[in-house]
């Protein structure tokens, strides 16, 4: 029997492999036959649960299955509660899986799991933005529109990555706000700004290296600014991405910091961890370094 007190929590919408069944027989095979469990319909649900597995139950690592939204959410909750015996498990059941896919996390059941209950809970830097917490990525401007429109849609649902790619076509045009930032207290950037993306690793949606010297152990986050008006110029962009070179594209700024302010001249959606947030024109960003331990594989598996 191993010596962690695990726990599950399980956002109920989320599937992996062949779904709770496999990830029963998973656990039972690495010393987990009945650890406690509980099911949620929705990622917001979730810290309740969180909560009653560390306080009522006694576990010390929290097994979280479901996307990059309920895994946020159990960092959240594990931060909020100052739970720092607590170290976090991913299952990757969600559409991107950004989190798990930037730490080697298989995402498979039994892979998984393996990491989950037997893999080296490491220390993580977190992101705060506008006081809540993200593990890979915050921003504003057009990923915040694409996210709303792939959730509300429910293209998310039906289509998985694909909604996301449909729904960012569509907001393209996007029209530039005038921002203001701030690094470290210092200014950096004043100009127009389509989107402001502030990222705690290297690969986000779809996989693109949009941040290829991040870091989610440097005590820092990155920053980027795209000032693209047209689809041509987000073709641009992306190619740059795809390249590995951003920083070499007219339309993109990207830089590191461990405070970022933001200012806008108009109000735009906002976004954590692909979760949109009501329009603000004001954003407080800052890193927590080494905050939580997430379950990684050990070195040489």
């Amino acid at each position: 029997m191993s010596a962690v007190n695990v726990g599950v929590v399980v956002n109920e919408g989320k599937t992996l492999g062949s779904g709770l069944e496999e990830l029963r027989a998973a656990l039972a095979d690495v010393g987990h036959a009945d650890p406690p469990w509980y099911e949620v319909p929705k990622s917001k649900k979730a810290p309740n649960k969180i909560r009653r597995l560390v306080e009522d139950d006694g576990v010390d690592r929290v097994l979280v299955w479901g996307g990059d939204g309920t895994v946020r959410r159990a960092i959240h909750t594990v931060l909020e509660e100052g739970y720092e015996h607590v170290a976090i498990g991913v299952l990757p059941a969600g559409t991107s899986n950004l989190l798990a896919k930037n730490l080697s996390i298989p995402i498979t059941v039994r892979g998984a799991v393996d990491v989950a209950v037997q893999g080296e809970p490491r220390p993580l830097d977190i992101g705060v933005m506008n006081e809540e917490h993200f593990a890979v990525m915050a921003g504003t401007g057009f990923d915040a529109l694409m996210i709303r429109e792939a959730d509300d849609s429910e293209l998310k649902d039906r289509l998985g990555r694909i909604g996301y790619v449909w729904a960012g076509v569509r907001h393209t045009g996007v029209s530039p706000a005038h921002a203001e930032i701030e690094l470290d207290g210092e200014p950096w950037y004043t100009g127009d700004a389509s989107c402001i993306m502030v990222a705690n690793v290297g690969r986000i949606l779809g996989g693109v290296p949009a941040f290829p010297d991040a870091s989610p152990t440097d005590g820092r986050l990155d920053v980027g600014v795209v000032a693209a008006r047209h689809r041509t110029d987000w073709l641009r962009v992306l190619s740059s991405a795809i390249l590995r070179r951003t920083d070499r594209s007219p339309l993109t700024r990207v830089a590191s910091a461990n405070e970022i302010s933001i200012r806008l001249d108009r109000t735009y959606p906002w976004e954590v961890d692909g979760g949109d947030r009501d329009r603000s024109d004001a954003y407080a960003v800052s890193c927590r370094p080494g905050a939580v331990r997430v379950c990684q594989p050990r070195c040489g598996s």
